[in-house]
């Protein structure tokens, strides 16, 4: 019944526009739905030829989550740590904490004191849990020096963790591709979340010949965009985050080299940035906002390894006209997952994993795969002569 208010502030707090909120905001209550018929199907067991098989819970869990989608993540952090038998102690992004705490006080009125804990705080609050001996397993999401520092606070209690961290995500347009699709996939990647999400795009990859005409394609798409309050439902394109984002995102598309072609007008006050594409350098790394690359190619197998260049290996996109080509390149490309003529923030099915490559994380998430990584296994049974 929240919901709605949720969304809200989720808009309010992070600047993505309510039209964009209000989708993820179905995750906020579907999450719970959803671990709940895992757990009715008889996830937690695995029998074997009358040998048991049981997924047990670790104990207490913490649950970290970012600014850019806080309570569908902290939502689907939370009802698969419960599902799988664990109290949780959650942690969500010091900028955008409210969408959360209304989620807090519904738990909060359902739940036994103590199972679900909110904790607000900076980084340095996150390290301190982390490196609490009581918690038993740590799921993050968020940039990379945040997952190594989980990672290296979990080590030395080989303790669990599930990293889920940025992506330097390639979209690979074939020579055959329709200019308005490949356009609209880069737009839509380049744009949702007004580009802050780890899913983004980073480096088009687009055939030489046809450089010129994609870049204009794209840009063309960019410029029509309607920025403005994140509130108002006809806003399809918001304001960074905060001030020093929006500082490192200039900073960074000043720093990569090339020529960046900024596109469309912005409102004059607020984080606004103008979401734009570079020519002439690739990017190295993630730069977390509304910026991307424009690599170009000569050969197929020159665009699998220009998608590869990177150590990231989180998200990967293909667009052609010849499907069955476009999965073939598609299974070439080093991700944990790869898109085909789409370019939605949700996954490709709702029962596959979210897996990560590389520098992307550890540990795969999804509907399943996160209830089952809050949990150890013990086997029990009678041994029988052979």
């Amino acid at each position: 019944d929240r919901t709605g208010e949720i969304t809200a502030l989720e808009s309010f707090a992070t600047g993505v526009p309510i039209r964009q909120t209000t989708g993820l905001g179905l995750i906020v209550h579907g999450a719970f739905a959803l671990a709940a018929a895992q757990i009715r199907q008889g996830l937690l067991r695995a029998d074997r030829d009358g040998v048991e098989v049981h997924h047990l819970p670790w104990g207490p869990a913490l649950c970290l989550v970012p600014w850019n989608a806080p309570a569908p993540m902290a939502a689907h952090k939370a009802a698969s740590a419960l599902a799988a038998g664990c109290p949780v102690v959650l942690k969500v992004s010091e900028y955008a904490p409210y969408g959360t705490r209304v989620l807090a006080e519904v738990l909060g009125e359902i739940l036994p004191p103590g199972v679900f804990q909110l904790v607000m705080g900076d980084a340095r609050t996150g390290a301190l849990l982390a490196a609490d001996p009581r918690i038993r397993a740590v799921s993050f999401t968020g940039g990379l020096a945040g997952g190594r520092a989980v990672a290296a606070a979990c080590a030395s209690a080989l303790r669990p963790a599930q990293l889920e961290l940025g992506g330097n995500n390639p979209l690979v347009v074939l020579p055959d591709a329709d200019t308005g699709a490949a356009a609209a996939s880069a737009a839509e990647l380049l744009t949702s979340l007004n580009g802050q999400w780890c899913r983004a795009l980073g480096r088009l990859i687009v055939p030489r010949p046809r450089l010129p005409e994609l870049v204009a394609a794209v840009g063309e798409r960019l410029a029509a965009l309607r920025a403005g309050d994140p509130l108002d439902p006809e806003t399809e394109y918001g304001p960074l985050v905060h001030s020093a984002h929006l500082r490192r995102v200039r900073d960074a598309t000043e720093n990569a080299g090339g020529q960046a072609i900024s596109y469309g007008d912005m409102p004059g006050k607020g984080n606004y940035l103008a979401p734009a594409l570079i020519t002439g350098a690739d990017l190295a790394d993630e730069i977390f906002g509304p910026v991307a690359a424009v690599v170009p190619y000569d050969t197929e197998e020159e665009a699998v390894a220009l998608a590869n260049a990177t150590p990231y290996g989180l998200e990967g996109y293909v667009v052609g006209a010849d499907e069955e080509r476009a999965l073939d390149v598609a299974r070439r490309v080093r991700a944990g997952e790869v898109k085909v003529n789409g370019s939605s923030v949700l996954s490709l099915h709702l029962f596959t994993p979210r897996p990560a490559w590389g520098l992307s994380g550890l540990v795969d998430e999804g509907t399943a795969e996160t209830i089952r990584f809050f949990t150890g296994t013990r086997v029990v049974g009678v041994e029988r002569a052979p």
